[in-house]
């Protein structure tokens, strides 16, 4: 996945088992939460079911890592239970005290002051050992991945990832039809060498009507997105640990995120990321759902080794604009709203005039926290290849449990929502394919729908 909200997991799981550094704010907010990345109590409960489906994502020693979980938690449960008995035993000892002093009887009071003080160096000791436990099974967890949805077909390479959508008809082009990154320098529309010359490669400019196309777009899809219902938001491009944290970026930032180290700081790779964290420790009310928000951000993402014809041109960018469409949905409806938002997606691209098709994606394609992901590519008529241009995905509660975003039910009892959340749309591959399928021995047509936004029929 590249342009989806999830593309900075792309680094095999061995590597992030090494590598996940849990930050310690984060760490301090989970060993005080009753929840985990998955629940301790649904492992437990379905260690075999755990280990099956994790095998589907291809994750290496499920079954080491799963007992390990579970054996870490039975000493907590025996640490808890010591420190709570050396705590009821300090506590009686105490009215005992109480006792003997209104009687008189000083000496034996003194006796049971020294045994209460070794109670209260032992309670210290199992509470420290107790917090150690806690924070252990948290660093194991987080190498966890989401569990897949059953769905989910096997497979290891995008090759195995299912075609369960097709729409449109690949364009022909004249003979001498160009792909886009040729089209942007023939147009002026795109400078790579001056986003080069101003930070790097995959900085890009934008210029004239290549700039007035990306704002065209942009203006297009909010509008589109507030029409079905997204309140938009305009979120911060940069966020703290605990929001990367809460959504399952990090850990890993070492891999796909920019880091602002001064202030310790990420760039965002998705408004996803600031977006699903205004839910982060609320408490939403069940009437209240599905709640529906999208947002424009440019998103930024490393690219380390990143080299072929893959990456020329838009097809791989380190930042890029695009609007993302973010769900907090009630489970029971969950699987409804991931097809409403898959469907919306395929809207968007019918609209302009563009032949795609629907993967799902298989296990070993999958991202860490998805349960279950949708990806839509594009066809590039020059380059003769799937472009990649959103993914949605269904994380269920793998991202609230971290956010500790729940509802209230009509028992009132708390439970944690779902969170969806998909590219609607990215900007780079939609632009890429629009010049090159639209292209003509004349110029570069444009799509009926976004005529209206960028105050042109042509390039030419």
């Amino acid at each position: 996945m590249i342009f989806g909200g999830l593309f900075y997991f792309l680094r095999p799981y061995e590597f992030l088992k090494e590598s996940f550094r849990v930050p310690q704010q984060a760490l301090n907010l989970f060993t005080q939460s009753t929840t985990n990345m998955l629940q301790l109590n649904y492992i437990r409960d379905n260690k075999d079911e755990v280990i099956k489906r994790l095998s589907v994502k291809n994750f290496k020693d499920a079954d080491t890592i799963i007992q390990q979980v579970i054996d870490l938690d039975n000493s907590r449960k025996a640490a808890q239970k010591q420190a709570d008995d050396t705590k009821a035993e300090a506590n009686t000892l105490a009215r005992q005290i109480g006792e003997l002093m209104k009687t008189g009887k000083k000496e034996e009071a003194e006796q049971l002051k020294a045994k209460t003080a070794e109670l209260k160096n032992t309670e210290k000791t199992l509470d420290d050992k107790l917090k150690n436990i806690e924070q252990e099974v948290q660093k194991v967890l987080v190498t966890v991945p989401n569990l897949p949805h059953g769905s989910v077909p096997a497979g290891k390479t995008p090759e195995d990832n299912a075609v369960v959508f097709e729409h449109g008809t690949v364009p022909v082009l004249h003979a001498a039809a160009q792909p886009h990154w040729e089209l942007a320098a023939k147009y002026d529309l795109i400078d790579f060498e001056l986003g080069v010359k101003l930070t790097g490669a995959g900085f890009p400019v934008y210029k004239g009507k290549g700039a007035r196309l990306q704002r065209a777009l942009i203006n297009f899809f909010l509008d589109r997105a507030t029409a079905k219902g997204y309140n938009e938001v305009q979120p911060p491009i940069v966020v703290n640990e605990d929001s990367g944290y809460g959504t399952g970026q990090l850990p890993d930032k070492e891999g796909q995120m920019y880091h602002v180290g001064i202030d310790n700081l990420y760039l965002i790779p998705t408004a996803e990321v600031p977006i699903t964290n205004i839910y982060r420790d609320v408490i939403l009310k069940e009437s209240d759902l599905p709640i529906k928000n999208c947002g424009y951000t440019p998103c930024f993402r490393r690219e380390a080794g990143s080299y072929g014809k893959d990456v020329r041109g838009l097809n791989r960018l380190h930042q890029f604009d695009k609007v993302e469409i973010v769900q907090i949905a009630h489970p029971a409806t969950s699987y409804e709203v991931l097809e409403d938002m898959r469907n919306y997606v395929a809207s968007l691209l019918m609209e302009l005039e563009l032949p795609f098709r629907t993967l799902k994606l298989c296990g070993g394609d999958m991202s860490f926290a998805s349960a279950l992901t949708y990806d839509m590519e594009v066809w590039s008529a020059a380059q003769q290849r799937w472009l990649e241009v959103s993914s949605v995905s269904n994380f269920e509660t793998f991202q609230t449990n971290r956010l500790k975003c729940r509802y209230r039910d009509e028992k009132g009892k708390t439970q944690l929502a779902h969170s969806l959340n998909g590219s609607a749309l990215a900007l780079p591959r939609i632009v890429a394919a629009l010049l090159e399928n639209n292209q003509t021995e004349n110029g570069i047509r444009i799509p009926k729908v976004l005529i209206p936004y960028c105050g042109f029929d042509s390039i030419a």
